[in-house]
């Protein structure tokens, strides 16, 4: 089907837009493999240039109304957040070694540190974007971070997934309602009935796949345990080496399980947020991802990859940010012309104040 016919019809006086991406795998490709090879011959100091080489790619490349997006970190900020990481690390591990109870310590030194190095992380990526010469930002907290990614997640694991859906609210609400372009806020409130919604299908892929995997996984221990009763010619080291396999190719399986049915949920929560989203509390933005046509790509993106021994990855990346991005889009209410020139007026002051006010980003 074409785009224009699947394009969600604009009201009187909307105009909707959708994002595109101009890049492709063959260009990609001289990028990554300097990166590659930069990256190893550096032993991976390279790594944080590496970044902003690949993120201003890809960034120069996500156009909306003909203007592509921006990425204005350097590698030295990059470099310095993950050399402040690593020092951390290993005054932790050298702690530890000399004086043992510091290991008791570490993982509550982390559950501190962590919320306000993802709000850090999210602030320093929100300022080093921009978008016809205006900037974003991230005003979270480090005590929101915690609430909705860290105890979500949290909650959301011991529940089996039951309440997913809603650790996934608290997560999109805490970044949508926390970032401004220039000096207009965005705002998200997915609803819950709609995430639930989107969660059936992946809680049917794991439930049903268990329930066929345990009664292959059945027949197949009892095929077992018959040819062991008939032969004799099994050792104990034969039969240990079957057991391992059996135990991993389970593993693997679940593996796959839980790889498909997270990647249909991904895709579905994404369009329940980003479609419950607005900027300025009047532009609403649209997401309307095929969840089979995404899982599709991220396997095959994932299987092409591998089989290549990694040299397909550019084609990969290139191939899913062209998707993502063509079924991307904001629904403007107004003229376009003239709402984007009162937002880049009032908010180029606000993003010259970003200029020596990213810091450092920390990787998270």
């Amino acid at each position: 089907m074409a785009m224009a016919e699947t394009a969600p019809r604009a009201a009187e006086g909307q105009s909707f837009e959708r994002a595109s991406f101009t890049g492709s795998a063959s260009e990609y490709f001289g990028i990554w493999i300097v990166n590659v090879l930069l990256t190893i011959i550096t032993l991976s100091i390279y790594s944080a240039w590496a970044k902003v080489r690949r993120m201003r790619y890809f960034y120069g490349n996500t156009v909306v109304l003909d203007r592509a997006f921006e990425y204005h970190a350097t590698g030295k900020q990059i470099f310095i957040g993950r050399l402040i990481v690593t020092a951390f690390v290993i005054v932790l591990n050298i702690g530890t070694a000399i004086f043992p109870p510091v290991g008791i310590v570490t993982p509550i030194l982390i559950l501190i540190a962590l919320p306000w190095l993802i709000k850090r992380s999210l602030r320093f990526n929100a300022r080093v974007t921009s978008y016809r010469n205006v900037r974003f930002d991230f005003v979270g907290t480090a005590g929101g971070a915690f609430v909705a990614i860290m105890l979500g997640s949290f909650i959301a694991f011991i529940s089996f997934g039951i309440l997913a859906p809603l650790a996934s609210r608290w997560t999109w609400r805490y970044l949508f309602n926390n970032l401004r372009y220039g000096d207009r806020p965005f705002s998200s409130d997915p609803q819950l009935g709609r995430l639930y919604g989107v969660w059936i299908l992946p809680a049917l892929i794991v439930f049903l796949g268990s329930i066929i995997f345990g009664f292959i996984a059945f027949i197949a221990i009892m095929g077992a345990a018959t040819v062991m009763r008939e032969s004799a010619e099994l050792t104990s080291t034969q039969m240990t080496v079957l057991s391992i396999v059996g135990l991993y190719a389970g593993l693997f399986i679940y593996f796959i399980l839980y790889g498909i049915a997270g990647l249909f949920y991904r895709a579905g929560v994404r369009n329940v947020a980003w479609s419950a989203a607005e900027l300025d509390d009047r532009h609403q933005l649209v997401s309307d991802i095929s969840r089979p046509r995404y899982a599709w790509i991220a396997i095959s993106n994932v299987i092409v990859t591998v089989l290549t021994l990694g040299l397909m990855r550019p084609w990969a990346a290139v191939r899913m940010a062209r998707y993502v991005n063509e079924h991307t889009g904001i629904r403007i209410n107004g003229d376009p012309g003239e709402i984007l020139a009162s937002i880049e007026a009032s908010g180029a002051a606000i993003s010259a104040e970003y200029m020596d006010m990213e810091g450092f980003d920390f990787g998270f």
